[in-house]
């Protein structure tokens, strides 16, 4: 499991480190908003805490009937970031019967790394060194490496941190924002990504990967699928010119034009304009001519981890 900012999600699979086949019996995914109101509070909401137990309670009972033998539980930024996250990690303990591991952001990217390029290692068409890119609720991961990570660094600009610090107003998000919000939240991301290149070498990569919902959505986009098809958006490619069109529209669209997008989560309508703004501008930065989406992240890098 991993849970992050906005989601909660479960991978459960066989994995056979032998033939380095991971075969899945299970993923699902839930949005919980974990992280509300954190970056302004220090704190879990009680309400975001029940979200959240709510789904481990589903969770505990997939695993228990499909008997996985190893059960490994990992939680990002929200959970860094917060002063009472004892109460986060006891009420995990007591439905899942793990203890959450808390990690640091550059374990959240190594994970990451592994989950989204061990299948294109040796494959024609994607170029190393890779940079892979986890656009998550509260930070993103940027991590460069080939056949191993060579620089990693977590920031913290993810689409849920990014709409609550920038696009709300009197407790709503502005619908649509004005240009100085847009201004405002594009000179946070570029001044996190001048963080992110004093350790990352993000020019030097050959082949950009994008990874979590704000990518993966705005591939569904791109390609105008009439319902979410992780199959189609697997490995797909997005170009920057076809990312800034998606991204100027989500920025200009209203509450109600975004969630009649079919390929939309509800619980994304409110963030993916934040999150698709961090991946153009990644792009911009970097000058990657296209993104590689990847349905395999930080859960598939989990599950290897384990063997």
């Amino acid at each position: 499991m991993d849970c992050g900012t906005n989601s909660i999600r479960l991978l459960v699979a066989d994995v056979n480190p032998a033939t380095g086949e991971l075969l899945e019996l299970d993923r699902r995914m839930t949005i919980v908003r974990l992280g509300q109101d954190v970056d302004r509070t220090g704190r879990l909401a009680p309400e975001a805490l029940e979200r959240t137990f709510a789904a481990c309670r589903e969770y505990a009972d997939v695993i228990r009937e499909l008997g996985a033998a190893t059960v490994r539980f990992v939680a990002t930024s929200a959970s860094r970031d917060a002063s009472n996250r004892d109460e986060f990690v006891q009420g995990v303990v007591g439905i899942l019967g793990v203890e959450p591991e808390v990690i640091s952001g550059e374990r959240e990217a190594e994970f990451s790394f592994m989950g989204a390029t061990k299948e294109l290692t040796g494959h024609d068409g994607f170029a190393e060194p890779y940079l892979v890119v986890d656009i998550g609720g509260g930070s993103t991961e940027f991590v460069v490496g080939d056949d191993r990570v060579r620089a990693a660094r977590s920031v913290d600009i993810g689409c849920v941190r990014m709409t609550e610090r920038h696009l709300v107003q009197d407790g709503a998000v502005t619908d649509p924002p004005s240009e100085a919000q847009i201004a405002a939240m594009r000179a946070d991301i570029e001044a996190a990504l001048d963080l992110a290149e004093e350790s990352v070498p993000l020019r030097e990569a050959r082949t950009l990967v994008g990874l979590a919902g704000s990518v993966t959505t705005v591939s569904a986009i791109a390609q105008e699928l009439p319902a979410y098809d992780s199959v189609r958006i697997h490995h797909s490619r997005v170009s920057r010119e076809r990312v800034r069109e998606i991204t100027e529209w989500l920025l200009r669209s209203t509450h109600a034009e975004r969630a009649a997008v079919p390929s939309m989560h509800p619980g994304r309508v409110d963030v993916i304009a934040a999150g698709a703004l961090v991946l153009l501008s990644i792009m911009e930065r970097t000058g990657a001519e296209e993104v590689v989406v990847s349905e395999h992240d930080i859960l598939d890098g989990i599950a290897w981890s384990i063997t």
